[in-house]
């Protein structure tokens, strides 16, 4: 489980960032950015798989605040049915399954720029297949934190698939479904 701590203005979902640092304006055409993401397991086993992130257009404030006000209201479900009614602005491609996004919304950071990206469903369950692995049921969005840099290379997150809520102090908890981290190298805005 993570926490991300969230304020009530200014703050992308599901993202921590200073609370010193300003909304970015989102650029009026489609943007591309690519990475690896690589997860290892506790028991050593790991894989890799090539993502791609394509934004044809960015989240607005209003809209990243109705999606807040229906995370709070209702946690994971009332988030998605928020998400559900939207209209596509992008997809993830993780290996060959190609997801709809929902949400996509940059913040200007002092070395470049955290893009938070959000599906309306999950992009995988890690370990679903495996022998006693726990019902999907829930876990019904994915989660892509992008840390594009202003020159070389980035990183990122993937959470492939989770339930989230608000806790007592309205920061984002979310919930995987593997609990294994995915990370995100070589992530690169083309």
């Amino acid at each position: 489980m993570r926490v991300y701590t969230l304020s009530a203005v200014g703050i992308a979902l599901l993202c921590t960032i200073p609370f010193t640092v300003g909304a970015a304006s989102a650029p009026d055409e489609a943007q591309t950015i690519t990475a690896l993401a690589t997860v290892k397991t506790a028991g050593g086993a790991s894989t890799s798989a090539p993502l791609t992130v394509t934004v044809r257009q960015f989240t607005t404030d209003a809209e990243r605040s109705e999606l807040m006000a229906a995370l709070k209201k209702g946690g994971t479900a009332a988030a998605r049915a928020e998400l559900v009614k939207r209209r596509d602005i992008g997809t993830v491609q993780l290996g060959a399954r190609m997801t709809a996004i929902k949400f996509a919304y940059p913040r200007s950071t002092g070395d470049g720029r955290l893009i938070t990206v959000v599906t309306a469903e999950p992009l995988v369950f890690l370990g679903a297949g495996l022998p006693g692995a726990k019902p999907t049921s829930g876990y019904d969005l994915g989660l892509v934190m992008l840390q594009v840099a202003a020159s070389g290379p980035g990183s990122g997150e993937l959470v492939p698939a989770t339930k989230i809520r608000l806790n007592e102090q309205d920061a984002i908890v979310t919930e995987d479904y593997s609990g294994e981290v995915v990370r995100l190298t070589n992530v690169v805005a083309k």
